[in-house]
């Protein structure tokens, strides 16, 4: 599935590109959860409170797969457990930083999942989505 570029990152890109102007990547990606889709605007809602926190993610060299070239998180993706409900978690982004920063890419979750307190959510290395409970 196709990630959405962020309207920050496609002006970024364009502007480094095409403008030969300065582009500063993220030292760090982290990876958020939403409830809404994030929109290229960054204008969805991102799950927030109940022990929730972005998580670091780091990417695998690009990769030429079907024609397209692709990168894959090294390694499996661990939430905190929920203190509380998180609602239905619809979309994934990758952000600029911890708290704050810019939206960079976003993308809707084929196997969507409703995380409730006491549930940890976990991504694999293949993207699924999987909830347990501690």
């Amino acid at each position: 599935m196709a990630m959405q570029i962020s309207n920050w990152l496609s002006a970024q890109l364009l502007n480094a590109v095409l403008r030969n102007t300065t582009f500063t990547p993220p030292e760090k990606v982290y990876l958020a959860l939403y409830t809404s889709d994030p929109t290229a605007a960054d204008t969805g809602q991102e799950v927030v409170g109940g022990g929730y926190s972005r998580q670091l993610i780091t990417f695998s060299a690009p990769v030429l797969e079907s024609g397209k070239q692709t990168v894959k998180n090294n390694e499996n993706i661990e939430f905190s457990s929920a203190s509380a409900d998180w609602g239905l978690i619809t979309h994934t982004a990758l952000r600029t930083a911890a708290t704050g920063g810019n939206l960079l890419w976003s993308v809707p979750i084929p196997n969507q999942r409703t995380i409730q307190s006491g549930d940890k959510p976990k991504f694999l290395k293949d993207g699924t989505l999987v909830r347990f409970n501690q």
